[in-house]
């Protein structure tokens, strides 16, 4: 614990066996790869993505936004970057890894949108082999990689939440939004046999309200999905700072650090870093082996 009494870095990995050195560079700590998703749009993913991601900065961890959301890639949008190269530029050649990282607010690190997630399915062996070798240097340089997927039950959504270790979904208080949500669980357990999944309520009056939402998501899972694990990862309150931080494309956290949904990112962020790291498949080298399907 730091001073204030919030969870640090040191206070996550000293539960793995053997503890951290203080020497970091001498340890290879595992990757957290996660994804985010939704059922439907207009949820404010993005806008989870981006405060969840500077809430695990704070807290000593090394985080890496992959902008997966190859039909309406908006990380940058939001933050009012202008990244002149993305991942496509790695994999045809072009760029190197370090070229095509961007650095975003409050230490940060971004990967904008590929152009198409078929450039991955068409890479050649000795290409996959080639861009596997060049992640890693990367993954000694990270410690959480934090997927924005696109919404919906797409193959591309699908195809990101398959090769993660650890899914988020993000759920409103609107039927709409539930209904959706349950649609891409239910396609990940029936279709792919994934059986965890932690949802997080967003933009409810509050932490009661985003309970009730999960009671009502979880209730049916149960009801229809047998041995599904859904858990409660929390609830973001509907604060009108958010939609004044992305008006001016600045991250909540950082334009207005004070305001509910503020605390509650943080929160958040504590119980996610919290939970003990897979450490047999939590690498990024995992996470592209699967996507790439080496």
């Amino acid at each position: 614990m730091d001073q204030a009494g919030g969870l640090r870095k040191k206070d996550i990995y000293g539960d793995v066996e053997g503890g951290i050195p203080e020497a970091a560079s001498t340890f290879q700590k595992p990757v957290r790869v996660m994804t985010v998703s939704s059922g439907k749009g207009g949820v404010g993913k993005s806008n989870v993505v981006i405060n969840l991601s500077i809430a695990m900065c704070r807290l000593g961890y090394r985080a890496l936004i992959l902008d997966a959301d190859l039909g309406l890639a908006n990380i940058d949008v939001l933050l009012g970057l202008t990244p002149k190269y993305n991942m496509s530029h790695v994999l045809n050649g072009q760029k190197k890894l370090e070229d095509v990282v961007i650095e975003g607010p409050g230490g940060v690190r971004i990967m904008p949108a590929s152009s198409g997630v078929q450039e991955l399915t068409r890479l050649t062996d000795d290409q996959k082999i080639l861009f596997l070798e060049l992640l890693d240097g990367l993954e000694t340089d990270i410690d959480m990689l934090i997927i924005d997927t696109g919404a919906g039950i797409s193959d591309t959504v699908l195809y990101f939440n398959l090769a993660a270790n650890e899914r988020i979904i993000v759920v409103t208080p609107e039927p709409t939004s539930l209904t959706d949500a349950y649609a891409l669980i239910k396609v990940l357990y029936s279709k792919h046999g994934e059986r965890n999944f932690r949802i997080l309520v967003n933009s409810a009056s509050g932490e009661a309200m985003g309970k009730m939402i999960f009671a009502k998501l979880s209730k049916v899972a149960d009801h229809f999905l047998d041995g599904l694990s859904l858990d409660y990862l929390g609830t973001i309150p509907h604060d009108t700072a958010v939609t004044r931080s992305v008006l001016q494309q600045r991250p909540l956290l950082e334009a207005f650090p004070d305001a509910p949904a503020s605390r509650a990112f943080r929160q958040v962020a504590e119980t996610i870093c919290r939970t003990r790291p897979n450490v047999n498949q939590g690498t990024i080298q995992f996470f592209w082996k699967r996507l790439l399907n080496v």
